[in-house]
């Protein structure tokens, strides 16, 4: 039986007639960037993730270039991250000129570690500390980072909070929705993403008039009015075709959360009852709602032999993340070693995606865990 890690062709089929209908309208407004579709979609954005004002823009790693712009972030300054996540996370920090410094993550939830945040910034000489400027804590997988120690450590030292949402949207923590907890909350609507355009977008969220003026300036070349440029911003302009699909999609949105949080459920009454709770952990649920945009389990012993052998039974399944950010070569320049962030690296080294999309057939999932069974009899 061959089972995909995400089957986006199934998603499609439900919504087909919607999709077409929608391209032939913006086929024959031949208003394709930015416009009515993209307002209409902010708005209904703005209303889901709980925040006054949404912004689409070309993408979620973008997103984060912008809000970290739109606040005056550049050379000379610092912003904290987790050096457990995908690269843009770090690489928009990177882009804008500043230097990311990492924090180690919470191995139940992989997200920013508040404790480990904290004792960073107290440990700081009062000069380098003066060169932090910002934090962003990653809402990994679809579960948001513990948010109320972090936002305290960082209204303690007048930090920006930009929250990287973009695998999270519908998240909730303690009943607040993910992108409306921080000064910027990042989406992306890369197509495999829960909520997914057919090509690159993105949007920012925020509460503040000031900061939804400011990005749409920055969105525009830092145009106000035409040809007349305020500040250097760039061309983060979203599509109309991209917007409308996201807005269609929107309203499908929680039906499909359900699903995956169905068969997040289905695995772990299956790892029990397969006799598998020991040797393969499924994710944490920590902070009321986890939208499963990965189902990550950690295997601590033979992770690659796993992954290798779910190949072999075309069973679809992914390392999200193979090396962490303070490993990678492009960011050497940081000095950072081996062992610096001991968490983030035995993650990268266990941790394991399957399939987890809403259409994911009953017999597929079994079949999943009945190859996960074999291989640990076989151990």
């Amino acid at each position: 039986m061959k089972v995909a890690l995400l089957d986006l062709k199934a998603q499609y089929q439900t919504i087909r007639e919607e999709i077409r209908a929608c391209i032939d309208e913006i086929c024959d407004s031949q208003m394709f960037i930015l416009g009515p579709q993209v307002e209409q979609m902010e708005a209904d954005i703005a209303r889901y993730c709980q925040t006054g004002h949404a912004v689409g823009v070309s993408s979620g790693s973008d997103a984060l270039i912008i809000a970290l712009m739109a606040v005056g972030i550049g050379p000379g300054d610092r912003v904290i991250t987790t050096p457990y996540t995908f690269f843009a996370t770090a690489g928009a920090i990177a882009r804008v000129g500043a230097v990311p410094v990492f924090v180690d993550i919470d191995p139940a939830t992989y997200n920013l570690d508040p404790e480990r945040l904290a004792a960073c910034l107290d440990d700081m000489d009062a000069a380098a500390r003066a060169t932090v400027k910002a934090v962003i804590p990653v809402h990994l997988y679809g579960q948001c980072a513990d948010m109320d120690p972090i936002l305290d450590v960082c209204r303690r030292y007048g930090l920006v909070v930009v929250e990287d949402a973009a695998q999270a949207i519908g998240a909730e923590y303690k009943g607040r929705r993910a992108g409306s907890m921080g000064d910027f909350g990042c989406f992306s609507f890369f197509p495999s993403k829960n909520l997914g355009a057919f090509g690159d977008g993105g949007v920012v969220t925020t509460r503040s008039p000031e900061y939804d003026r400011q990005l749409r300036l920055l969105r525009m070349h830092g145009m106000a009015p035409k040809y007349y440029h305020q500040v250097i911003g760039g061309n983060f302009r979203l599509d109309a075709l991209q917007a409308a699909i996201v807005k269609i999609k929107l309203a499908y949105l929680d039906d499909w959360t359900r699903a995956r949080q169905h068969n997040a459920a289905t695995y772990r009454r299956m790892f029990a009852d397969a006799g598998l709770a020991e040797r393969i952990q499924a994710p944490a649920e920590v902070h009321t709602r986890h939208i499963y945009n990965q189902f990550i389990i950690r295997v601590a012993e033979g992770r690659d032999a796993l992954r290798d052998y779910l190949g072999q039974k075309e069973i679809g399944c992914d390392i999200y993340y193979p090396v962490p950010l303070h490993r990678q070569a492009c960011f050497a320049y940081l000095d950072y070693r081996p062992g610096d962030f001991p968490e983030s690296e035995r993650a990268a080294e266990q941790t394991l995606a399957l399939p987890i999309y809403p259409e994911l057939p009953a017999d597929q999932l079994a079949y999943v865990v009945a190859c996960i069974q074999e291989f640990v009899r076989k151990q």
